[in-house]
């Protein structure tokens, strides 16, 4: 096993790579992916329950995968496919387990596979907090997919608009589907979703309409 606590704690003590691998006996190639590893997830500081075994199944979640019998999970990919439309972590595990099934390996269960993701994902610190107050805004829009309502008698698909409402400060959305997204229907939209807050913002916030 590699200890990767002591690679780690020597290095943000600023300790070189070469006296680190004299120290704890790895590979300067060992200490170096560590390090690098390390910093790539953004980790800055050790706390107390970053333990060894701990460290090692963050840095080298692909090792403990083989180790365990689990199907690898291409991290980095699985990034890139949630920029996609409509891409989600469900949509993502399911076709990973299917993948799994059909080698004859164990997938990871919905939950690991997210919070492995959840881990993985630390290295792109790309967030910004917004501060919100409750009942200040709500922020209005066309979704960006569109729904579809069949026509009993002639089959036919016809094209339904979503309108979303959501209350920033409590994430609490209200939606309506539209057959077009005229300025009657958008004025509509907005009176039902009010009507379903019970209450008034201070001020609505559209999206590039």
């Amino acid at each position: 096993m590699i200890n990767c606590r002591k690679i780690l704690e020597l290095y943000f003590e600023e300790v070189s790579q070469r006296t680190i691998s004299s120290s704890t006996g790895h590979s300067r190639n060992t200490v170096s992916e560590v390090v690098q590893r390390a910093k790539k997830l953004g980790m800055e500081s050790l706390s107390d329950t970053m333990t060894n075994p701990w460290l090692e199944a963050f840095l080298f979640p692909e090792k403990q995968a083989i180790e365990k019998g689990y199907f690898p999970v291409d991290w980095e990919k699985v990034h890139k496919e949630l920029q996609k439309k409509n891409v989600t972590l469900t949509l993502l595990h399911y076709e990973y387990a299917t993948e799994a099934g059909e080698g004859g390996k164990i997938p990871y269960a919905y939950r690991t596979f997210t919070e492995n993701y959840g881990k993985y994902a630390k290295k792109y610190k790309l967030t910004m907090p917004i501060l919100r107050k409750p009942g200040e805004t709500m922020e209005v829009d066309w979704a960006g997919s569109t729904l579809e309502i069949i026509d009993r008698s002639t089959g036919e698909a016809i094209p339904a608009y979503v309108f979303t409402a959501t209350l920033p400060y409590s994430q609490f959305s209200y939606v309506e589907a539209f057959l077009d997204m005229k300025s009657a229907n958008w004025l509509i939209a907005h009176i039902h979703a009010l009507e379903h807050y019970g209450g008034v913002p201070e001020t609505l916030v559209p999206d590039n309409l």
